[in-house]
């Protein structure tokens, strides 16, 4: 990977995923744009000017995902663009308002500015498993899921799923506007993100594991994991090979939560304390293919590693203390 004298986009680029990705594009000699929705706010800001090659080579720019046209001036002079700005949260009041009408307008928005600049060469859009996984499908592990999948928004609205149905209205609309307007589109769809934290806040993905660690719970009793850094050189590798299209899952290894906290335990023998749970499943989870993302290049870490750094860096921000 090496991006001499090229020019890329993230937005969203205070968030978990995307702060990588600008740290690992920066390490990679791209200049980089960067687009945050509040620049006063150094919680946003203040990791990212601390990264390595930011004061020669990143440039932040102030964008919202609602407002036509506030990502002109960020993408215009690029070779490419990551989108990886979308609302995250795990209980809301008004799903449409909060979360799907932000993700949808603001992808919409985002290619949109892509359109009216000749420099952009490909888009790369972060969306989800969330917009592969809710169907009709009965779960079994003799099913094994890949990118031809897409989660039904009628089911998502029926099980009352705001977030999948975002990822999935979102990603749906970017297909179509992609396809309309001749714009090369590629779509990453990573499952459950961990590993270290770049940003001081906490994210919803580490906040899974924080709950985990401390009270030995989860809201699911199975997960697919991936690790972040994972997820951001597969964005990269997603803009940089000539032959990536479509989208690709990004699921490095699917676990139930009983075997999550037994690694815990191992790793840390402080959390002993921890119940390792019973899971009462009727079928085991359905797997999900790995394959088209090993041909884009990737080799995904271990799970103990991506855990055990997540855990040192839940600690190091003062999220953890055993």
């Amino acid at each position: 990977m090496s991006g001499a004298g090229k020019v890329v986009c993230v937005t969203g680029a205070s968030g978990y995923v995307a702060s990588w990705l600008v740290k690992l594009l920066l390490e990679h000699h791209y200049t980089v744009r960067a687009t945050i929705r509040d620049l006063g706010d150094p919680r946003k800001v203040a990791h990212l000017k601390e990264l390595e090659g930011s004061k020669e080579r990143l440039h932040l720019f102030q964008a919202d995902l609602n407002e036509d046209g506030s990502f002109d001036s960020a993408v215009d002079g690029c070779d490419g663009v990551f989108h990886a700005a979308s609302p995250v949260f795990s209980s809301v009041t008004d799903p449409q308002a909060e979360l799907v009408e932000p993700a949808v307008k603001g992808t919409l928005n985002v290619l949109r500015s892509c359109r009216k600049v000749s420099s952009v060469k490909r888009v790369v859009l972060t969306s989800s498993t969330a917009a592969v996984m809710v169907n009709k499908n009965p779960p079994s592990p003799d099913v094994i899921i890949d990118e031809t999948y897409f989660s039904d928004p009628a089911i998502c609205k029926e099980k009352e799923l705001w977030y999948p149905l975002s990822k999935t209205l979102a990603e749906k609309a970017a297909w179509k506007f992609a396809n309309e307007n001749c714009i090369y589109l590629v779509v990453m769809n990573p499952c459950l993100v961990l590993g270290p934290l770049l940003q001081p806040t906490l994210n919803l993905s580490s906040e899974i594991i924080l709950n985990l660690v401390r009270e030995g719970r989860a809201e699911s009793s199975v997960n697919r994991f991936v690790d972040v850094r994972d997820v951001a050189r597969a964005h990269i590798l997603a803009l940089e090979n000539p032959s990536a299209s479509g989208r690709y899952c990004l699921v490095g290894t699917l676990l139930l939560t009983s075997e999550v906290l037994q690694i815990l335990r191992k790793l840390y023998p402080p959390l002993n304390h921890l119940e390792i749970i019973a899971e009462k499943l009727n079928q085991y989870p359905n797997q999900v293919s790995q394959e088209k993302a090993k041909s884009l290049g990737i080799s995904f870490t271990p799970f103990e590693v991506s855990l055990k750094d997540t855990v040192e860096s839940l600690k190091e921000k003062n999220f953890l203390s055993f």
